[in-house]
């Protein structure tokens, strides 16, 4: 039901990669990625780092809590969180460390208050940020560059994404799901994701689970090395509804999960409006940030203080 696709075939066959792709957007909105060229040591490095964050003490954790920086980085405390806006009195049992589009202190964009711009913050670990950087340096140009075929299975210039793409919203996340031997509550509740495209790597722990349409949850199967990639709803309004974004959900785990979630969200200023070719729009425009901004108001529950 969930495809996998081969990056590699993208350079012998473009136009074949693209309609295969493009077809698994329309279908379950979720595929998987081999052959990405994303090095193992670079993905090892990453889940280590992502170790030692979560094993700190929750006060070293909670100097860089999100609601202090603001502007969507930093540490988000277990149970704070309730990504199922249709459930009530259940929060996710999990937390997370989120990671924005580079920037020093001293930026321009940030003394100007755009939307979503503040410089990272970092815990004292040898190697985090470095080893975060080059992360997110390289999903940011492997999301960028699966948009080209996406542009061309619309109908569109392969670069017709990269101005929207270039300066984005994007976020590194790094999730730590405790483990749950009584399977109790929800790790991540039933949602969507907000931005373009969802590169995700897990560590194999079962807890994954999508819902197409018309079809009940089903598991996302492990394929070690490979990225499970799923469309966003900011990229299914931008193909008027064309691509889906579909529902999915993390089980408790019996055993702990970790995952490192990369969110390309468009730059802030990119207006999301229908596509050529893809028929009358079907929801006005809205530019990133606000449609970002939308969609995070709801996320957050006002339990676990900073």
């Amino acid at each position: 039901m969930i495809p996998v696709l081969d990056w590699t075939d993208h350079g012998r066959d473009p136009a074949r990669f693209a309609t295969g792709l493009g077809r698994a957007c329309r279908d379950t909105g979720f595929f998987l990625l081999n052959g990405h060229g994303v090095e193992d040591d670079l993905i090892a490095a990453v889940f280590d780092q992502t170790d030692a964050f979560f094993a700190q003490p929750v006060e070293a954790k909670a100097k860089l809590d999100i609601r202090v920086g603001g502007a969507n980085r930093g540490w988000v405390a277990f149970g704070s969180e309730n990504l199922d806006d249709t459930s009530t009195g259940q929060t996710d049992q999990k937390e997370a460390f989120n990671i924005g589009f580079d920037l020093a202190t001293d930026d321009p964009r940030i003394a100007a208050g755009e939307a979503f711009r503040a410089a990272n913050v970092w815990p004292d670990l040898p190697g985090f940020r470095a080893t975060m950087l080059a992360y997110y340096d390289a999903l940011h140009q492997l999301g960028m560059a699966l948009h080209h075929p996406i542009a061309r299975d619309l109908g569109l210039e392969g670069d017709h994404f990269d101005g929207a793409l270039d300066q984005p919203l994007a976020v590194l996340r790094l999730l730590h799901y405790p483990a749950n031997p009584d399977a109790a509550g929800i790790g991540a509740g039933a949602h969507t994701d907000y931005g373009s495209l969802t590169l995700l790597m897990t560590d194999g722990e079962a807890g994954l689970q999508v819902k197409p349409r018309g079809a009940d949850w089903t598991d996302v199967p492990h394929v070690p090395g490979a990225f499970v990639v799923n469309i966003g709803d900011c990229l299914m309004r931008w193909t008027n509804d064309i691509y889906i974004s579909t529902p999915h959900r993390v089980l408790p785990p019996r055993r702990r999960r970790r995952s490192i979630a990369f969110f390309l969200d468009p730059n802030p200023d990119a207006v999301i409006t229908a596509l050529p070719g893809t028929g009358a729009a079907l929801y006005p425009p809205i530019t990133g940030a606000d449609y970002l901004r939308s969609r995070l108001e709801a996320t957050y529950t006002a339990t676990a203080a900073p």
